[in-house]
């Protein structure tokens, strides 16, 4: 794999840089960050530092709202069968999870379903609706799904069940004909934020039946456990709403999580704080295994638990899936890297498209994550099922992967998804066609510098500046997402204070300073081949991001390196 590129992101205008410094009164390279988050001044700094929940917008701004909490206050005043429907992710699961315990304090005529990943596949099920119709439901709330579903609805309406469909991803040109679509992205909808999370349309559904029937907010802000979660895992922008409900929703998990979240932090990590990253690596991960390795009801299952024991039993289930999960997601990745090695015509082309029959569908997003890191070009991953190829695509840096896929339409049975990441359907006698299409389509779109890795640095520092106030302020720009990254600063003319180490298998431990600054540790995972390089005494650069590690109670400044430059004499 080729060495990451070092590239500064744009430089902020200097007078908002100053004029932050001055109001602030805080360190330039602090305001410069800011500055490059958009903050210009101290009222907007004020609200960027202290994300503040009355800053929420109404959810009746939302196009349909109104009638939405009509609809099921009608359901519940006549005793009506409801359906809680969501997808089998992340964002879906705790989406599901929100409704359903919110509804559950108003009536017992309520059920919940999440489709099988293989026998269903994505969205909206005939074989959901179908069991709706048996069990005499007559109103589906949809969430994380639908938008797209126009014929499912209409099949629904014919046999006499509502639907109010709850979701974040794109329309089409038309939208079902459902009773209620709540979806900031519908080109008719006002709501001024656009990038809630499935989860999140769900809490501001939850939040205007609350409104509308004068329920205090503790009733929802229960739930914002659920949201981080699901902002967290679904890698939306952690700005606007997302931000605030993201920060609230960090010290609810943090101080008063709810009995499933509890009992899953005790069995992924003995951490007495998580951040963001730790939702990403240690409970997504988890929650998701459910429905990859098994069925995602018993993630929703673990969610709802209102007892410890059950809640317990529940989550060491999840946590046994999520280890065979990460057997098949590595067994599945040597074998699709070893296809590519093996095919000579793989090394020129810009995109990868790999499929064998009997790989786990449930991993195959995980693996085309994992090839695109490797080889860094938009790639398709595909196993068969149900008699079609199914599976998963995943796109590098600023190139529109949905587009791409558009532009192959003809080839494809189905497909959905976003700029980075999406899932198709393909028949058998066009698969071949199809990877060679996909190919010609971004070698015709895609630019050179869009298939070089680069690292995203905002600013140079001085080891020297990093001091405890630093540290603070720097803590209070999180939490720390897409639209809002860790800031990754460079640091020049590097000295080791001790002899480097291995630790793990890959892993570079170092002690380091600059000049006549502080000593500092600095970890750098998967960075073990510089060893050799800087037991030779040189000089280096460094670039990395600013955490605070805390071990055996003891809280320490660490550097957590992107990566290192060599200085060559």
């Amino acid at each position: 794999m080729a060495a990451k590129k070092w590239t500064f992101v744009p430089r902020a205008d200097q007078a908002n840089i100053d004029n932050l410094v001055d109001a602030l009164k805080i360190n330039p390279v602090l305001a410069q960050l800011l500055a490059q988050r958009d903050v210009k001044t101290y009222d907007e700094a004020f609200a960027f530092f202290r994300p503040q929940l009355s800053a929420l917008h109404s959810p009746f701004l939302m196009q349909d709202m109104d009638k939405a909490v009509d609809r099921i206050q009608e359901a519940l005043k006549n005793d009506e069968m409801i359906m809680v429907y969501g997808d089998y992710d992340v964002d879906g699961t705790t989406a599901v999870t929100l409704v359903y315990h919110f509804f559950q304090q108003f009536t017992d005529k309520l059920c919940f379903y999440v489709p099988d990943r293989y026998t269903e596949g994505y969205g909206i099920s005939t074989q959901g609706i179908d069991y709706a119709k048996k069990l005499g439901v007559s109103l589906i709330i949809a969430l994380d799904c639908g938008i797209r579903e126009l014929q499912k609805v209409s099949y629904a309406n014919s046999l006499g069940i509502d639907f109010i469909i709850c979701d974040h991803h794109l329309p089409g040109d038309s939208l079902p004909e459902a009773f209620a679509v709540l979806d900031p992205k519908r080109a008719d909808c006002a709501y001024p934020f656009k990038e809630l999370s499935g989860c999140g349309i769900g809490f501001k559904l939850v939040q205007a039946y609350c409104i509308a029937n004068k329920l205090d907010e503790a009733y929802y802000l229960c739930y914002l456990d659920l949201c981080l979660v699901s902002i967290a895992a679904d890698i939306v922008p952690i700005v606007g709403e997302n931000r605030i409900l993201a920060h609230h929703g960090l010290i609810k998990l943090n101080k008063n999580p709810s009995i499933g979240l509890a009992s899953l932090m005790a069995v992924a990590s003995q951490k007495k704080q998580y951040a963001i990253a730790d939702v990403v690596f240690l409970l997504a991960p988890r929650i998701n295994a459910a429905g990859r390795m098994g069925h995602a009801s018993d993630a929703v299952k673990l969610l709802l638990s209102k007892e410890q024991d059950a809640a317990k039993q529940n989550s060491d289930y999840i946590n046994e899936k999520n280890k065979q999960r990460k057997e098949d997601d590595a067994d599945i990745t040597q074998q699709a890297l070893a296809q590519i090695e093996q095919d000579s015509n793989q090394a020129n082309r810009t995109t990868t498209v790999v499929h064998h029959p009997s790989w786990n569908k449930g991993v195959i997003g995980i693996v085309a994550s994992r090839l695109t890191e490797t080889y860094y070009r938009p790639t398709v991953v595909l196993t068969q099922s149900n008699g079609v190829y199914t599976g998963s695509a995943r796109s590098v840096h600023g190139f529109d992967l949905y587009q791409a896929l558009q532009q192959c339409d003809d080839l494809l049975l189905q497909f959905g998804g976003h700029k980075f990441a999406a899932g198709l359907t393909i028949a058998p006698e066009n698969l071949e066609a199809f990877a060679q299409k996909f190919e010609q389509v971004v070698s015709a779109s895609i630019r050179p510098e869009q298939l070089e890795q680069a690292i995203l640095i905002d600013a140079r520092l001085e080891l020297n500046q990093i001091t405890d106030k630093f540290c603070r302020v720097l803590a209070q720009m999180g939490p720390f997402g897409p639209q809002n990254m860790s800031p990754v600063f460079i640091a020049e003319n590097i000295s080791l204070n001790d002899a480097p180490r291995i630790v793990g298998e890959k892993h570079l431990k170092l002690s380091l300073k600059q000049q006549n600054s502080h000593i500092f540790d600095a970890i750098g995972f998967g960075m073990s081949e510089f060893e050799e390089a800087l037991r030779l005494g040189k000089a280096f650069d460094i670039c990395f991001n600013i955490e605070q590690n805390v071990w055996n109670d003891k809280v320490t400044t660490q550097l957590n390196l992107k990566g290192i430059q060599i200085k060559e004499v």
